[in-house]
């Protein structure tokens, strides 16, 4: 695969096959992601692999905290700013609209739209979840560092045939998860994902977010 079939095919996808995934695999991607670029060469990132039995019984964990705190716990970090102003606002809607739109759920149904996004803290079914963590003492620059990490498995996972879907929603959640993995205190919780084979019956994998256009985001001087 080339690496631009691998970026126009990677999608955040919401519903996975519970068809095994090679643990080889999974090493060797989670391996090879890690020659993606650092500042001062860092690489600040931390992951966690869960799969099988231990991921059956945080699915069972989750399931139990979504009833008992289902707004969450303090969080550690904003996963969007406080005051989101246009275009970004208009993006973040237009994706949720998209999908809900491909589930058939409308906007008055909020009970169902809740229970739906319930999902998210099972996985959507995937049978292998990720976790980074990342030092509280590494800044923005580090941060980017992770995605940069977080983008570059999500396309080797394509390479390999898999799909994925990076779940910052993990991170409403930080003392449970942290308390599952045992991380350290000096870490916190960055993101989850989701790992797994796209079930193609599912729903909300038939969403297709747009993209801005070339002129909304980038300016040529010289060429």
């Amino acid at each position: 695969m080339k690496v631009s079939e691998a970026i126009v095919s990677r999608r955040s996808v919401r519903g996975f096959l519970d068809t095994p995934v090679d643990p080889a695999v999974i090493r060797r991607v989670v391996e090879t992601a890690a020659r993606a670029p650092s500042g001062g060469n860092l690489q600040p990132w931390h992951i966690d692999v869960v799969a099988g039995a231990p991921l059956d019984e945080l699915k069972a964990i989750m399931r139990t905290r979504l009833a008992e705190a289902p707004g969450g716990e303090p969080t550690e970090y904003d996963i969007y700013p406080k005051v989101l102003p246009s275009p970004y606002k208009d993006y973040r809607f237009a994706v949720g609209e998209e999908l809900y739109r491909a589930l058939g759920i409308p906007r008055e149904d909020k009970m169902k739209r809740l229970m739906w996004f319930a999902r998210n803290f099972q996985f959507f079914g995937a049978p292998v979840a990720l976790f980074c963590t990342v030092a509280k003492t590494m800044g923005p620059p580090q941060w980017s560092d992770l995605g940069m990490y977080l983008q570059s498995l999500m396309l080797l996972l394509r390479e390999e045939g898999l799909d994925s879907c990076p779940q910052e929603c993990w991170a409403i959640y930080p003392a449970t998860i942290r308390s599952f993995l045992g991380t350290p205190d000096d870490r916190m919780l960055f993101t989850g994902m989701a790992i797994g084979f796209k079930d193609e019956a599912d729903p909300a994998n038939a969403a297709r977010p747009d993209r801005a256009p070339l002129a909304d985001f980038a300016t040529f001087r010289g060429l």
